[in-house]
């Protein structure tokens, strides 16, 4: 009994420890999604707008065949630029994200896909037989945007070079900190949807031609997508971790109540057992 009451007694102080971890582990992840969604907040609206606007600019300046807006000819690659993050313990954000992006690559083919790996999880994804052109580490504690442009001038070449047909990205989509949706999401070429709310009653002109605007803005735009991609997954990175440290803590409380009253029962009965052998030898000497 007293061996078993050390075991017990051990089990609670590494429980103990591992709670205090996991505590801290949730403090620093909440503020670092803090951060990351006060990032994704003040970006959304930008993003949106500008997005608009290029949309519109496009619409108007159908007669231009710019190279971002037209898929090569000839290319049967597919280029996915895939944001997963670096470390693990964080709820199912790298499981879903990773189960998303296998699907897109055996609709398109593994052997016809590329990837850009931005995070070290991404790079399970090479398991799935797409090719892995570059991987970048380390881009999610503290986004920006300076830290994407080899990504960005990676991707543009590629296209323009006719390697792809199309350029696409695979992120994690913050929802709320409960809520976070994987998505995949074309990004060359730039195709404008059909508006005709926003487009009823609009028309530009352009100075000096529609080429030289679209050359201007066309490659900020896609600078903007990617970037507010990675804030994304940031701020869904840290609140997925966040969550699933919570969840761990909660469990390190249940599992230390019931490891403190498996000991209580233990040392009552080691207490129970000693009163009995105590009566039982003043019994004995009695007679």
């Amino acid at each position: 009994m007293a061996v078993n009451k050390k075991t017990i007694q051990r089990r609670i102080k590494s429980v103990r420890n591992t709670r205090k971890i996991t505590k801290a582990m949730e403090l620093v992840a909440a503020a670092k999604m803090r951060r990351a969604t006060s990032a994704v907040a003040k970006t959304r609206p930008y993003a949106n707008l500008a997005w608009q606007t290029v949309r519109a600019i496009m619409r108007q300046a159908v007669d231009v065949a710019h190279p971002l807006m037209v898929a090569p000819k000839n290319a049967a690659r597919t280029l996915l630029v895939l944001y997963a993050s670096d470390r693990g313990l964080a709820g199912g954000y790298n499981v879903n994200m990773m189960r998303k992006a296998v699907t897109f690559v055996a609709e398109h083919g593994a052997a016809n896909v590329d990837i850009i790996a931005v995070g070290r999880r991404a790079e399970s994804i090479a398991k799935s037989g797409a090719t892995i052109l570059a991987s970048f580490h380390g881009l999610t504690n503290q986004p920006q945007l300076k830290d994407m442009l080899p990504i960005i001038r990676l991707l543009v070449d590629t296209f323009a070079k006719g390697q792809h047909k199309g350029v696409y990205l695979g992120y994690t989509d913050f929802i709320s900190g409960m809520t976070q949706t994987p998505k995949i999401s074309l990004l060359i070429p730039l195709v404008p949807r059909e508006d005709k709310k926003n487009e009823e009653g609009t028309n530009y002109t352009f100075e000096p031609n529609a080429r030289d605007v679209l050359d201007r803005v066309l490659p900020g735009i896609i600078e903007t997508k990617i970037f507010h991609a990675l804030l994304e997954a940031a701020a869904s990175e840290h609140a997925a971790r966040m969550m699933a440290m919570r969840n761990a803590t909660e469990s390190a409380t249940e599992m230390l109540d019931d490891l403190t009253f498996t000991y209580n029962q233990a040392r009552q009965a080691a207490i129970t057992q000693e009163i009995a052998e105590l009566v039982s030898g003043t019994a004995a000497i009695s007679k």
